[in-house]
């Protein structure tokens, strides 16, 4: 096969030893099968798009907080400068690096991050039982007993990248593959920061309901869990890790209004404003 331009600076400096295949064309990136030697099993090269060329869009929501090297990165990516979209462009891409190197430390199974070179990531592929390389979630079909655990130990992935403070974002059938040893979260470029973006619960949120959703079509019993609100409700109090007993059930506490003192503060800008009043009438 042609080798794609993008991978001749890899061969060239030895990272790679043979291009394979073509795996899979993304939303935002390329990603084929190569060799680090001739010696070594094969592995993935995610090839990112150019900007101008990928459907997923940086939005806001998801880099919102992202920190910059310096400041005059942080001004020229404010005003859309060639040098700020290069910059926000590297960002972007470190992103997931980033997210797949901390949260392959904290124990959630991401594929194997081997390095990052002129916007190319090299990383494990992963394989099926017979070392194809692993369908999508949403390419397998399951019994409603097989779902309820996928979903279970999906969900325990997600409680794992909180517990290290991270966020998919973008969590769905079409981002997790099934490989020997289970389930595998891929594709983090937009995975956010839990504690600094002002939209993770909603992100949170989302993630879970799309696995809700997908494994309800197996498991109907799924459809009336609420494990994001559980899971929500442990990290707000400090109190979730990886071992918490979730249930899949949320009953909200809603706080006890105070009557005597919202009936004070009502008497007291009573009092204040029929003051008020006589200052005026005594004034004129």
């Amino acid at each position: 096969m042609r080798i794609p331009d993008r991978l001749q600076p890899l061969l060239e400096d030895g990272l790679i030893s043979s291009v394979v295949r073509q795996l899979m064309s993304g939303k935002e990136a390329m990603v084929f099968v190569v060799r680090r030697s001739d010696d070594d099993p094969a592995c993935c090269a995610k090839v990112y798009k150019e900007a101008n060329k990928r459907a997923f869009r940086q939005a806001v929501d998801y880099t919102e907080n992202r920190k910059t090297k310096n400041s005059r990165q942080a001004r020229a990516m404010a005003k859309g400068t060639r040098y700020g979209r290069e910059s926000q462009e590297a960002a972007w891409q470190s992103a997931e690096v980033n997210a797949l190197y901390r949260l392959a430390a904290a124990g959630v199974r991401v594929p194997e991050p081997y390095g990052f070179h002129e916007g190319v990531l090299l990383m494990e592929l992963v394989a099926d039982a017979d070392g194809n390389a692993a369908p999508r979630l949403n390419d397998v079909e399951y019994s409603e007993a097989d779902a309820i655990t996928t979903h279970r130990a999906l969900i325990g992935e997600v409680v794992r990248m909180l517990c290290a403070g991270v966020i998919h974002g973008d969590l769905s059938e079409f981002n997790i593959l099934i490989g020997a040893d289970g389930p595998v979260i891929i594709d983090l470029p937009q995975a956010v920061d839990a504690a600094g973006n002002n939209h993770a619960e909603a992100m949170l949120q989302r993630d879970v309901a799309n696995l809700r959703n997908y494994f309800g079509r197996f498991a109907p019993s799924l459809l009336a869990t609420v494990y994001d609100q559980e899971i929500w409700a442990h990290y707000k109090t400090g109190a979730l890790t990886p071992e918490t007993v979730l249930t899949g059930r949320f009953d909200r506490v809603l706080k006890a209004v105070d009557l005597e003192a919202v009936l004070s503060d009502i008497e007291d800008v009573r009092l204040d404003e029929q003051a008020r009043l006589l200052r005026m009438q005594s004034a004129g």
